[in-house]
């Protein structure tokens, strides 16, 4: 079974963060690509990136591309 998703997207703030939380809630691990989400602005994107390793770190963590390639291709 599934239970690690990998997340990219558009709207760190709006779409990425419903993604998430749903993962959350079906209790998923979470990986979010750091440098594959993106938002219409900074703040807001810097602030919930912060939010998904800090306050649901139990479940998420933030990692860069390079890095979940090099850990999947272990």
């Amino acid at each position: 079974g599934v239970d690690t998703l990998i997340v990219t997207g558009t709207e760190t703030d709006v779409c990425v963060l419903a993604s998430v939380l749903g993962a959350i809630d079906l209790g998923y691990r979470i990986v979010v690509v750091s440098d594959g989400v993106c938002s219409w602005a900074a703040k807001p994107h810097d602030h919930l990136l912060a939010l998904y390793s800090g306050r649901f770190s139990l479940q998420v963590e933030t990692a860069g591309s390079r890095e979940v390639l090099e850990a999947w291709a272990e």
